[in-house]
């Protein structure tokens, strides 16, 4: 108890003393509780709740068979044994197993009572001289089938409510959370299986009382432990995707560092301009990755061109540019991506017909790879890295809106502005530089030192650092602004003295845009090194 904050030790204490207090009437003299029943109800759960530990909510209709068939403080105690034998994640152990049994045991009771309340009993009396569901001849002395249904799925819900809120008490308390979090976010999901557990409650207790016994009653749990395995194999694949995201993508960020965060934010923003496009469910997580994988074919390029600080030959530029393809490759087994493949194999293409690797044109380019060709080309814009400074979050979108046509879908244009106007950007720092103020950098930014540069001959700063010993410096190249977009990086005095160049090339490099090619009037290429 001493590792959990005071607030949390006084609310689990309270909550163990008034489940104490729920169950203490079971020994008062002359009380008949049908201890067989407690006892059986009690193991069944208890070896449920060890068989699926990560999932032990699905020998719930236990817990409601208990709370339909037996005394408020009788049911009570048939959570007890599975609470206290369940393993616990983390230390403390015992106060968590004893917090577990006192939520699980407060809850059943509520329970209990809610079904007493609501004459369930009386209808449960009732089934059991119809001996079946669906007769049409009711007992004149109970209400009926549909009225014992509708008792049990209150009785559900009054277990779910009353163990969700206790579980929020303990993450105000315990967590520090706030009670919103606590309890707004948690009570719909939280809810809804239970409620699906009412009926098979209910099925479990009218087969108890049956001439066939509790045999019959605990073949309801059959497919209710069918179900548990198939959610804990989903969870368990769930979890291996996401390990299997996060490894390509710290990955992409350690080879390429001057776009490290780049990724995650991609998904994100191709995320905000699929809601806008009305996406959800599976195609909207699909989307989602599709952002997060789009550079994941860096791998393949050497990280000398992605550390290159000077402009690119139009053979380093045709390399780079395969780099959708390595994508494609390397992510060609992992089944579970679907349409994230095309996105991650096509977010270089143009409508235009002059992007790349296939020149695809218009309708011809996949929905996921338009969507995160705005994505990424508004992230580049829009991140601070140690050879561009990030531009406005307007300033990006007038520039994607410009481009919009030629190089991007109008559609994912307006959906990403819209979006933008709704939720706002935070888009963090990327660089290991320091964040400057402006649209220019200043002529001190501080750049990654590279090995090879204190063996170059001097020259301007634009000029490019190949470490190929062949290689001269060429300063011509910092004064021409229609060259290739790996010449962006020239003096910042030159960069301040051509206010028509396009912003997007100065928030992106450009070896990713084709060997050789300048920006076309109509349409800067904002793919860079993103």
């Amino acid at each position: 108890m001493r590792a959990l904050p005071l607030g949390a030790r006084v609310y689990v204490l309270c909550a163990v003393l008034a489940g104490g207090l729920c169950a203490a009437p079971v020994v008062r003299p002359g009380q008949d509780v049908p201890w067989a029943t407690v006892a059986l109800l009690a193991t069944v759960h208890a070896v449920g709740s060890r068989a699926r530990a990560r999932w032990p909510e699905w020998c719930s209709p236990v817990l409601l068979a208990g709370a339909f068939l037996l005394p408020p403080a009788a049911a009570a105690l048939v959570a007890l044994p599975g609470a206290l034998l369940t393993r616990a994640d983390r230390p403390p152990v015992w106060p968590r197993r004893a917090w577990r049994a006192a939520r699980l045991s407060l809850a059943v009771w509520a329970a209990s009572c809610a079904f007493a309340a609501l004459r369930g009993p009386r209808a449960l009396e009732a089934l059991e001289a119809l001996g079946d569901l669906g007769g049409g001849v009711r007992d004149p002395g109970g209400p009926g089938f549909p009225y014992a249904l509708v008792t049990a799925v209150a009785a559900a819900f009054v277990l779910g409510l009353t163990a969700t809120v206790l579980e929020g008490g303990v993450l105000v308390t315990a967590e520090r959370r706030s009670p919103r979090a606590a309890w707004s976010g948690r009570l719909p999901g939280a809810l809804a299986p239970y409620l699906m557990h009412g009926p098979a409650g209910l099925t479990m207790a009218v087969l108890w009382r049956s001439p066939y016994g509790p045999a019959a009653a605990l073949l309801v749990l059959l497919p209710m432990y069918v179900c548990a395995c198939g959610f804990v194999l989903y969870h368990r694949e769930s979890a291996a995707h996401q390990a299997t995201i996060r490894a390509l993508v710290q990955a992409v960020d350690i080879k390429d560092r001057y776009t490290r965060g780049h990724s995650e934010r991609v998904g994100r923003a191709s995320t905000m301009i699929a809601r806008e496009l009305g996406m959800s469910g599976d195609r909207l997580e699909a989307l989602r990755i599709a952002g997060i994988l789009h550079d994941v074919g860096k791998l393949g390029v050497p990280t000398r061109l992605l550390r290159k600080n000077g402009p690119l030959t139009p053979e380093e530029r045709r390399v780079i540019e395969l780099h959708p393809e390595y994508g494609d490759e390397m992510v060609r087994g992992i089944g579970f991506l679907g349409e994230a493949r095309a996105a991650i194999l096509h977010h270089h293409e143009r409508l235009d017909g002059s992007g790349y690797p296939y020149g695809l044109t218009g309708a011809q380019i996949p929905e996921f790879a338009r969507v995160v060709a705005v994505a990424d080309a508004f992230d580049a814009m829009t991140s601070t890295r140690t050879y561009s400074r990030a531009r406005p979050v307007p300033t990006a979108v007038e520039e994607l809106k410009r481009c919009a046509g030629t190089q991007f879908d109008p559609r994912m244009v307006r959906a990403l502005a819209r979006a933008l106007d709704r939720h706002g950007w935070h888009a963090a720092v990327t660089a290991d530089a320091p964040e400057e103020r402006g649209n220019v950098p200043a002529d001190s930014s501080p750049r990654p030192p590279e090995p090879s540069r204190p063996r170059e001959p001097s020259g301007p700063r634009g000029a490019s650092r190949s470490p190929e010993p062949s290689r001269s410096p060429e300063p011509s190249r910092s004064r021409e602004p229609s060259g290739p977009r790996g010449a962006s990086r020239v003096p910042e005095t030159s960069r301040s003295t051509e206010p028509s160049a396009p912003l997007v090339r100065a928030a992106a490099t450009g070896p990713l845009d084709g060997p050789g090619r300048s920006p076309a009037p109509d349409g800067p290429r904002p793919g860079g090194r993103s």
